[in-house]
């Protein structure tokens, strides 16, 4: 598989940040990762080798950027105002920079999609609804959909504007809804087992139904806790399945 590690000053963050890039062709599968972890945390979890086929094969182009949880909503030490501030620099990275960057690996052309476990999930659900005209759909993994549940009882219109479930039932821009409404993948997965929320998967699911917005909720059963085991089963399910 081949694999490439890059970096670059932040002009958005204002730090370097890497990202890590594995194979040549396909979509561009835009891995975000869960809570406090890095960008090189799916390929330390073996994920990436049960990607290996698709990647190899040339179904798909994996790019993993860093997260900067700890800098925002699990910093205990920040206000409110900040985390939301710097969530929103983050944002920026990856529309400015980070879909500029995969665009130039691949092509113009190329369909790019999101997707993350537990708290990534959330992260790639949002980024792509606030952006479908740069992202094409979302993989989202475990997740819940309400970014309250991680701001420690603070909210404000930032919290608002990150949070799917806040946001999306208000979405009246014809437009956007519409660039939302054409993809073919909001792919809403969830396990039942152990530290699973199957429930915020449903319920974001319904917030979307009712915007008339096409998505596929899969609840997997009881066996399949908020661990890396169900993660490594979904993911190459749906890279075989559903691209």
């Amino acid at each position: 598989m081949k694999r490439e590690l890059t970096s670059w000053f932040s002009p958005a963050l204002q730090k370097e940040m890497p990202i890590a890039s594995y194979g040549d062709y396909g979509f561009a599968l835009l891995l975000v990762p869960t809570a406090a972890a890095d960008y090189l945390e799916y390929e330390r979890f073996q994920l990436m080798d049960t990607l290996a086929p698709y990647i190899n094969g040339g179904k798909v182009k994996v790019f993993s950027v860093n997260s900067i949880n700890n800098e925002s909503w699990l910093n205990n030490n920040m206000q409110g105002e900040h985390k939301a501030i710097r969530h929103n620099q983050f944002n920026h990275y990856i529309y400015n920079e980070v879909i500029p960057f995969i665009k130039n690996s691949t092509s113009n052309e190329t369909p790019i999609i999101t997707c993350g476990a537990s708290f990534g999930a959330l992260h790639s659900m949002n980024l792509f609804l606030k952006r479908p005209d740069l992202i094409n759909g979302v993989i989202a993994m475990s997740g819940v959909y309400d970014l309250t549940e991680y701001t420690k009882g603070f909210y404000d219109e930032q919290v608002y504007f990150n949070s799917p479930s806040h946001y999306i039932p208000n979405l009246t821009d014809h437009g956007v809804l519409e660039q939302i409404r054409s993809s073919n993948h909001i792919h809403i997965l969830t396990g039942s087992g152990d530290y699973e929320d199957p429930d915020a998967s449903g319920k974001f699911a319904s917030v979307l139904y009712g915007k008339g917005i096409n998505y596929e909720l899969d609840v997997w059963g009881k066996e399949w806790k908020h661990d890396w085991p169900t993660w490594r089963a979904m993911l190459p399910a749906y890279l075989e399945t559903r691209f």
